[in-house]
């Protein structure tokens, strides 16, 4: 061989050496896996009303928490300004019903589709928001499948719940109850949906919420509206 060509061979085999040194790092180094963000969903049916709804809004404005309020639209009249608060402060304004009674809302599809278009038009009429999320009162009848169908050709998210505070559960339970019953069916999840209520009997509800806010929140949950 050249002497030539000595040197540019030696700078070859440094390379090679200096690649497969550094592959090895790359294999050996360590995975990081992202871990799933824990998010907790604050949902209030069946308002609005006055003084409960207005009590939610405060301690969610003091919390800087965003909530989902699913409105039951007849009981709007009175309380136009407390639904245009809850759109003011950022939060999600949901159908729920008009009514409220299930007898006359799952009677059929046209009895159905005229529940959930009074309400959204209320909603928009009175604050300018045009809703695109839905609860089915009561959880849905027997026909929810296709009353879910209906709701998604018409670009409506179907919003359910899988943890409670048990303010409808329990009647008549305090505030400390309808903490414990919301971190005992929260409790392995990491995306938790709670179902609360705002409408005038659930005082209760208003009162526990600080402290159920503070109970998510040191579990490293963050909060989110849909």
């Amino acid at each position: 061989m050249q002497r030539k060509y000595i040197p540019l061979l030696v700078l070859l085999l440094s390379l090679l050496l200096l690649f497969a040194s550094l592959g090895a790092r790359i294999t050996a180094a360590p995975v990081f896996s992202i871990a799933a963000e824990k998010t907790c969903y604050l949902t209030f049916d069946d308002g609005p009303s006055t003084v409960v709804t207005g009590r939610i809004l405060d301690t969610l404005q003091k919390e800087n928490v965003k909530a989902t309020f699913f409105i039951v639209s007849d009981r709007v009249e009175g309380r136009e300004e407390t639904l245009r608060r809850i759109a003011r402060e950022g939060h999600t304004l949901g159908v729920h019903s008009k009514s409220h009674v299930y007898s006359e809302i799952y009677s059929s599809d046209e009895k159905f589709l005229a529940d959930v278009g009074s309400c959204a038009e209320t909603i928009s009429r009175v604050t300018g928001v045009s809703p695109r999320v839905y609860r089915f009162p009561g959880g849905g009848g027997e026909n929810k499948a296709h009353f879910s169908t209906l709701l998604r050709k018409r670009g409506y998210r179907i919003v359910g719940w899988n943890a409670v505070c048990g303010d409808e559960e329990l009647r008549g339970a305090t505030a400390s109850e309808l903490f414990s019953m919301a971190v005992k069916t929260s409790q392995n999840k990491n995306e938790v949906v709670l179902l609360l209520h705002d409408s005038a009997p659930h005082r209760a509800t208003a009162e526990a919420l600080p402290r159920i806010i503070g109970y998510f929140r040191e579990k490293g949950y963050v909060f989110s509206a849909f």
